[in-house]
């Protein structure tokens, strides 16, 4: 058995990362493999780039008018020829063998759509590395996005996910939400009864060029998504998706407990939080600077998000306002 694999890039502009992707591809071990690139409307020239890959890869080119990631993913697999589709993001690296493990776990794990970890190279730089310290640590996410001893029931995600064709097309590819597109793919195959897999050997850089304003909001859109998920999948609400709001809630309270009665409890405790995140990275990156930025970064996550859920669980849950309503600009443009 020797499944085919087509690697489908949805891309906005990125030409540098495009370039990075897609050289990390052209050095792969196992070259049996299609790229479809799908220009989502960029604003720049990305063909040139494409092009100079044309004698190192069996890659494709479409470009089309501006609707989001998701639908142009799903343009791009209406066109692919494998039978496993593999979604990167254009902002990521991926090792020498990641099509060669993908094919190997394919063949030994029974699953119907796939993910892998998201990961730190060594040649990012500061800012980057804390970030995704932050995105992957078991003191923010749980681990879930780096960490199979972390992962039970794993919902892929789109910068690092693959999917049997004929259950991507069974489910109707990615719905029409433009943030939080990938669980609503894992959990819409699951309600199919399609199973999920993580594979510990097929990680990919995620090169998040970005600043901790940028991340802020990125993050808190992330927030804005769960409560609209909780309401299409209601069957896989977790109570720990509310935490990072349960976060942001206690952190004003400790101010007023400290504040009007002279108590510093709860604060102490956010104190011990600090200390644990800061050591833990610096045990992980071995870098001082990277901890002490992890610990910023990782605060702006937990704010962020837990302040987008808040809003997003009011204006659904009390306001009863619907989701296309509420946040018109998480749904793709039809």
């Amino acid at each position: 058995m020797n499944p085919s694999i087509s690697i489908i890039i949805a891309i906005f502009n990125r030409k540098d990362e495009l370039f990075e992707l897609l050289n990390s591809l052209a050095f792969q071990t196992d070259k049996d493999f299609e790229v479809i690139v799908v220009d989502d409307g960029s604003l720049i020239a990305l063909l040139p780039t494409v092009e100079l890959f044309e004698n190192r890869l069996n890659i494709q080119f479409f470009r089309k008018d501006n609707s989001g990631p998701g639908l142009s993913r799903n343009y791009g697999a209406r066109r692919a020829k494998g039978e496993w589709l593999v979604f990167v993001d254009s902002d990521v690296i991926v090792e020498k063998d990641y099509i060669k493990n993908i094919r190997k776990n394919i063949v030994e794990i029974p699953c119907d759509a796939f993910g892998g970890a998201d990961k730190a190279h060594k040649g990012f730089n500061l800012m980057q590395k804390a970030i995704s310290y932050s995105m992957t640590s078991v003191f923010t996410t749980g681990g879930i996005r780096g960490n199979k001893s972390a992962v039970t029931k794993f919902q892929p995600r789109s910068f690092n996910m693959g999917v049997r064709k004929s259950a991507f097309e069974d489910v109707g590819g990615f719905s029409e939400m433009r943030i939080g597109e990938d669980p609503d793919l894992s959990m819409t195959l699951w309600e199919k009864g399609y199973k999920t897999a993580f594979f510990d050997d097929i990680g990919a850089y995620h090169k998040r060029r970005t600043d901790f304003g940028k991340f802020s909001k990125q993050v808190s859109q992330f927030g804005i998504a769960r409560p609209i998920l909780n309401q299409r999948h209601p069957n896989y609400v977790k109570i720990t998706f509310a935490f990072p709001s349960l976060f942001l809630i206690g952190y004003v309270l400790g101010f007023i407990e400290y504040f009007f009665l002279g108590n510093g409890f709860i604060l102490a405790m956010y104190g011990v939080y600090t200390f644990l995140v800061f050591f833990h990275a610096l045990w992980k990156t071995r870098n001082i600077s990277i901890a002490g930025m992890a610990v910023i970064a990782t605060y702006i996550q937990m704010f962020s998000y837990g302040y987008g859920f808040l809003k997003s669980w009011f204006l659904l849950n009390i306001f009863r306002m619907k989701p296309e309503e509420a946040f018109p600009e998480h749904f793709h443009k039809q």
